[in-house]
């Protein structure tokens, strides 16, 4: 039985991945790199100084840091989710339906607690998460499952307890290890969609859940 509810949050609560791919192609082309689409896709999920990592090692520069290339990324971030932020389709129909309903609710992130503070009060949504938490404290993020795992311990509920509504594959991979369910919400324009046939559930947006979905998984 379904006892607690943890939510990602970039590309899921908010329509911040466009954000990061600006961010990104921003900072790595002053670097002399190329980025494109399809690592976008293999980067969603990932935190940021992993992502940094990957690249370093495709592609090593000498002139700038990989600790002050993370920090530009996130920064931008920052900047553009209080210019532009807002809140996806379904997310506080969503988030009202579990609360009325008494489920434990968390949010799990790869993204650095700043940024989630910066995304929660520009949506003023704090209120309806009971844990909030980033893999910047983990020693690997997703799809290592331990930041979920992690959430699933300071709600006290045990994983196999716990749905987790993902909207990237590195996060669904995640989740799944970490023995719990999962709905995936990927972005529609995603080339992988066919490989997210591995969740538990598939919806086109939040909008689409429905609290009975949780007794049938």
């Amino acid at each position: 039985m379904i006892k607690a509810v943890i939510f990602d949050m970039d590309g899921l609560l908010i329509n911040s991945e466009p954000f990061w791919q600006e961010s990104e192609t921003k900072v790595f082309s002053s670097l002399g790199l190329d980025v494109n689409k399809k690592m976008f896709e293999q980067f969603m999920g990932k935190r940021i100084d992993e992502v940094v990592e990957i690249m370093y090692n495709t592609t090593p520069w000498n002139h700038c840091s990989k600790e002050k290339v993370a920090d530009d990324i996130v920064d931008n971030v920052i900047q553009l989710v209080h210019e532009k932020g807002s809140c996806l389709d379904g997310v506080i129909s969503s988030l009202e339906i579990l609360k009325t309903a008494s489920f434990k609710i968390g949010l799990a992130s790869s993204s650095k607690m700043k940024i989630i503070t910066a995304v929660l009060d520009k949506l003023q949504l704090h209120d309806y998460f009971e844990v909030i938490h980033s893999a910047e404290f983990e020693q690997y993020g997703k799809p290592h499952p331990q930041v979920f795992i992690t959430a699933a311990n300071l709600l006290g509920v045990p994983p196999a307890e716990c749905l987790v509504f993902e909207d990237s594959l590195n996060g669904v991979i995640s989740a799944l290890a970490a023995n719990m369910k999962c709905i995936a919400v990927p972005e529609k324009e995603a080339s992988n969609l066919n490989k997210f046939v591995i969740a538990n559930d598939v919806l086109d947006s939040l909008n689409d859940f429905k609290i009975d979905q949780l007794t049938n998984l």
